[in-house]
């Protein structure tokens, strides 16, 4: 088949979808729906087998019912009656505890049938749609049951999806990534962030490596600094036993705030597929300057919100919410100054920042480039603005870059425009649940998007000593900034003595 620029677009490999934790949220809004894009648009083929596993005593009826439904309710693209049917004919269910022995015989009678009903070709991709901390127990029950083959051995390929929280700071992912790779082979294992199958996540490399306007440019030389935002305007949504045990910094910086520093610092890769951007990526990480003592005070910060309103509804404090502690110091806010040494990069600040009950529902980078040298202008022509190129990423995909321009009249006046490029001007269904690209590359073994246990590692060599230093003095004064504001006042001085400020989102 072809996409509609007309390239050719081979469908994924024909398979077996294990997906561990079938009974859960994130199957049901969002791994259901993609599956049934991929196939509407022809990227997955009807031999396609989904395998459900949980513990929830379902059947193979009942879980066909719940892949319709979710498919009719959630899908973003709509729902092809034909397609629908032949997807339920080939999902299956099997009920079992993930640390019973027996579950995994069950599966793999069951594994057996479907191999056999269907030209599979014997693949198996395995979904952890889990607790994290089911994570290795299913895997080297996986091992112990047979399932897992070693790359290039008979009978197809064996991979695993492994989803977010990866550790809860480096030395518990190093012992995960010890025990996954007992079992599994580095290059079967594809550790997702569901941000880097956004368009416009995925759209930063092409930005910069395609377009000879940009990459010249993209350098201590020209770029003052670079700001990256990650704002929700939702409370823990009911989710406050989770969140108590993460925070801020685990639960964003980590991993997706971390991975779009990567791809916006990394050096061109000699392509763009395989090992070559992970190898990039994984540099970036390693430059990330460590943070000194009298850093860790002065170049982070930690908020937890409490009483307002958003939208003009009163909202809870986070102390108030659900499962949450009342005396709870987890933060809900999470601001950081962080340089990376390297010779593209020394000296620039990358500036991060990430909340709950925020002011609006953003998701944005901002490369801020530096001034001209010398002002042309009276000073009552206005001030000058700076240039920046503004990546948003969510709730609306769309660049945008800002320049000065003389105001219309006789006067010489300066006014900041814009130009703006959207993907919903793009023709094409772009609509999705943003994991359709992280299904299709693992099924076609491209891991690109995916991350290397030295990548998380790294991550976490970042964020560990953070963590370490905020459990050391716990904070005085949560709650620290209201719901429905920007953060704690600390965050906008953490910039302020630097001589900037945030760019406030659109």
């Amino acid at each position: 088949m072809t996409d509609e620029s007309g390239a050719e677009v081979r469908p994924a490999d024909p398979c077996a979808l294990v997906i561990f934790g079938a009974a859960g949220d994130l199957t049901r809004r969002k791994l259901l729906p993609a599956l049934h894009n991929l196939a509407r648009n022809g990227l997955v083929t009807r031999d396609l087998a989904i395998v459900g596993v949980a513990m929830d005593p379902l059947t193979d009826e009942t879980f066909r019912a719940r892949l319709a439904e979710a498919a009719r309710e959630l899908g973003p693209a709509g729902v092809d009656a034909g397609v629908l049917a032949a997807q339920q004919a080939r999902c299956f269910y099997v009920a079992g505890r993930f640390d019973d022995p027996a579950a995994y015989a069950r599966l793999r009678d069951r594994l057996a049938e479907v191999h056999r009903g269907g030209p599979t070709g014997g693949n198996t991709l395995f979904y952890l749609a889990t607790p994290p901390a089911f994570f290795a127990t299913i895997a080297e029950q996986l091992g112990a049951a047979g399932l897992v083959r070693a790359p290039g051995t008979a009978g197809g390929w064996t991979r695993l999806i492994v989803e977010k929280p990866f550790g809860r700071d480096l030395a518990s992912a190093r012992e995960l990534n010890r025990r996954l790779l007992a079992v599994f082979d580095e290059a079967q294992i594809h550790r997702i962030d569901h941000y880097l199958g956004k368009e416009t996540v995925q759209n930063i490399l092409l930005l910069r490596f395609l377009n000879g306007i940009f990459e010249p440019i993209w350098n201590r030389r020209y770029v003052d600094h670079v700001q990256l935002t990650v704002a929700e305007t939702l409370g823990v949504e009911g989710r406050g036993g989770y969140y108590e045990t993460a925070g801020a910094l685990r639960d964003i910086v980590q991993n997706h705030m971390l991975q779009l520093v990567c791809l916006v610092a990394m050096e061109p890769p000699i392509s763009l597929v395989g090992e070559a951007v992970r190898d990039e990526k994984v540099k970036v990480l390693r430059a990330i300057r460590p943070l000194t003592a009298a850093e860790l005070r002065e170049a982070t910060v930690r908020g937890q919100y409490g009483a307002g309103r958003i939208d003009g509804t009163a909202v809870p404090a986070y102390r108030d919410e659900p499962s949450v502690a009342r005396d709870s110091v987890t933060e809900t806010f999470a601001a950081l100054r962080l340089f990376i040494e390297n010779w593209r990069w020394a000296e620039v600040p990358f500036y991060l920042r990430t909340g709950k009950r925020l002011a609006a529902h953003d998701t944005e980078i901002v490369v801020q480039f530096r001034r001209a040298p010398l002002a042309l202008l009276p000073p009552e022509a206005g001030p000058q603005q700076p240039n920046r190129l503004t990546i948003h990423i969510q709730p609306d995909e769309r660049i945008t870059l800002r320049f000065e321009a003389k105001r219309p009249g006789p006067h010489l006046r300066m006014t900041p425009v814009e130009m703006q490029f959207a993907y919903d001007d793009l023709e094409g269904d772009s609509r999705s649940t943003g994991y359709e690209t992280l299904l299709y590359d693992c099924m076609v073994g491209d891991p690109m998007l995916f991350h290397r246990a030295d990548m998380v590692e790294a991550a976490w060599t970042v964020v560990t000593p953070i963590l370490e230093a905020w459990a050391a003095s716990p904070p005085r004064d949560f709650p620290n900034y209201a719901a429905g504001s920007w953060g704690p006042a600390v965050a906008d001085a953490l910039l302020a003595r630097d001589g900037r400020r945030w760019v406030p989102p659109e």
